[in-house]
């Protein structure tokens, strides 16, 4: 498969065909000069979109049922399709987002990393879930009835693109490579930031879908306006699920659409989050030279991608007093060495600038550091600016999420702060603790208010860059997601997309393979509460 960028169509890919559409044109711009970038992109309209969904319903009974081989087949080869066309699909990236080659190609890895991952799922088999009480029909004083269990998917799910992440949180992304693990056809609405990008992933998924011989409607790209298009996909009655990263605004949008169906469905969405960072004493009394590494390290995680990323550190709780004033010097003297990155999107740098210009005229804030400006258009300095913990109690704007490379310090005094100021917190993805040995007495009762608040604590990290694994959890409390008991990276991330049912006393030959006395499928499963291990047979 040769993909180049010459041979952009500009339209959708409904069911395995290019689709014209019906509803206007959009461009990518290249951010670093503000250039349009050609071709035009033709946006559906409602009736062409009805086209995807109902592709995707033709497609569910066959592809909701495929052996495990072919299903992981399919998933792999989707990965091998990507990287077929890596150098193609990293330039036109780079065109669009203005991201770096090195971001990108790292990017393009861990989109095939996390595919070939949701693969070795499938063919290992336990998110089917599968519990088997078998008959008891002596038992007094009430025979028990064989009752089977497995998990089932769900249906067709929509999926849309993230804008920081045009490839992991994109076409192929975590919310596409574990619902199609799952068993359910996408229909995936396309980011018209990076439209480009997402055709080329978008054809690598379709001739995967065409190379394993797989029912078309398995896969849809779309393009249109998320205010109509992208609020039909989430109305349509064929849509089960819906995976989304964005804004609070619109992730909330698509949840009160979701909500307001006939048929309610679930919308997992991963939205706002500040990811606060603690310093405790321990961790600021080194050296000079241990406090400018540490604030390096902070500048470097707080401007990585241009603060575009959703676990940016955008909240510091630092202690009051010399060890915290002299960390504060050093992240002033680091951020101001440091320029500002092309963002993603014109209105993204826009709405970035507005945001710290909000923040900055807040009573009670003051500057700690700032960077240069760069190079490109929409690049603009880094910043840290300060405050008390009094004053971030007191006043919400201080709490609200700025994308970008923007953040602020609370200065605390005593525990008892912390911990009152981290229980007026909303929810957030990550929280980070900076501390040595000496300082886990004082971190003890923070543990327990955190784990009411966010989704991953770790210790002396930056919480920048997310592991792809079966253990991770990249969610939190709402706002950070909409369902707090979900995660959308790692293997946990297929449980979203799947439902229990139960089989009572069927007839083994009625009865679904992962359920079957003969397990032809060689699952492991939990038989009268005790899990039964399986060692032997082919997938």
């Amino acid at each position: 498969m040769t993909l180049t960028q010459t041979a952009l169509t500009g339209h959708s890919i409904v069911a395995g065909a290019s689709l014209p559409g019906n509803g206007g044109t959009t461009h990518g711009h290249d951010p670093a000069t503000n250039e349009r970038l050609e071709p035009a992109y033709s946006l559906i309209d409602n009736e062409q979109l009805a086209r995807a969904t109902a592709a995707a319903e033709e497609a569910f009974a066959s592809f909701s049922t495929l052996d495990p081989g072919t299903h992981a087949d399919f998933l792999d080869r989707i990965a091998e399709n990507i990287e077929a066309v890596r150098d193609e699909l990293v330039a036109r990236a780079m065109a669009e987002t203005g991201l770096p080659e090195a971001r990108l190609r790292g990017e393009t890895g861990r989109t095939t990393g996390q595919l070939r991952l949701f693969a070795r799922v499938v063919r290992q088999g336990d998110h089917h879930g599968v519990r088997i009480d078998p008959a008891q029909p002596d038992r007094t004083p009430v025979p028990r009835a064989d009752i089977r269990q497995r998990k089932v998917p769900l249906g067709p799910v929509g999926v849309f693109g993230a804008s920081n992440f045009p490839l992991a949180f994109s076409t192929a992304g975590g919310d596409t490579a574990s619902a199609l693990a799952a068993g359910c056809p996408v229909v995936f609405k396309a980011h018209n930031a990076h439209p480009g990008t997402g055709e080329i992933v978008g054809r690598a998924i379709t001739e995967a879908v065409r190379d394993l011989g797989l029912h078309p409607g398995v896969f849809s790209l779309i393009y249109g306006p998320g205010s109509s298009v992208g609020q039909a996909l989430v109305a349509d009655p064929r849509i089960k699920a819906i995976g989304f990263t964005g804004s609070r605004a619109g992730g909330t949008a698509l949840m009160a659409t979701a909500a307001a169906r006939p048929e309610p469905i679930p919308v997992y969405a991963e939205m706002s989050s500040i990811n606060p960072v603690y310093f405790f004493a321990g961790a600021l009394a080194g050296s000079q030279q241990d406090l400018d590494s540490l604030a390096a390290a902070f500048v470097t995680s707080l401007t990585g991608s241009s603060g575009q990323l959703c676990t940016a550190p955008g909240l510091v709780f630092v202690p009051a007093g010399e060890d915290g004033d002299r960390f504060s010097a050093a992240v002033s003297r680091a951020v101001a060495e440091r320029d500002g990155q092309t963002m993603l999107t014109a209105g993204i740098a826009k709405s970035w600038t507005d945001g710290v210009a909000h923040l900055s005229a807040q009573q009670g804030v003051a500057a700690v550091g700032q960077g240069r400006d760069g190079a490109t258009e929409n690049a603009p300095a880094p910043v840290v600016y300060g405050t008390d913990v009094d004053t971030f109690r007191s006043n919400e704007v201080l709490h609200e999420e700025i994308f970008g490379a923007a953040s602020l310090f609370i200065r605390y005094s005593s525990l008892d702060e912390l911990v009152a100021a981290t229980r007026a917190l909303e929810g957030q993805l990550t929280a980070t603790l900076h501390l040595t040995e000496a300082d886990h007495a004082a971190a003890a009762p923070l543990i327990p208010e955190l784990e009411r608040k966010v989704g991953r604590i770790l210790v002396n990290g930056w919480p920048t860059g997310v592991e792809v694994g079966h253990a991770m959890v990249h969610g939190g409390p709402f706002p950070a997601t909409s369902d707090s008991r979900t995660t959308s990276v790692g293997t946990l991330a297929i449980e979203r997309f799947l439902r229990p049912v139960a089989y009572q006393d069927l007839p083994e030959a009625l009865l679904p393979a992962p359920v079957r006395d003969a397990n032809p499928w060689h699952l492991n499963r939990r038989v009268d509460g005790e899990i039964t291990l399986e060692t032997g047979g082919e997938r």
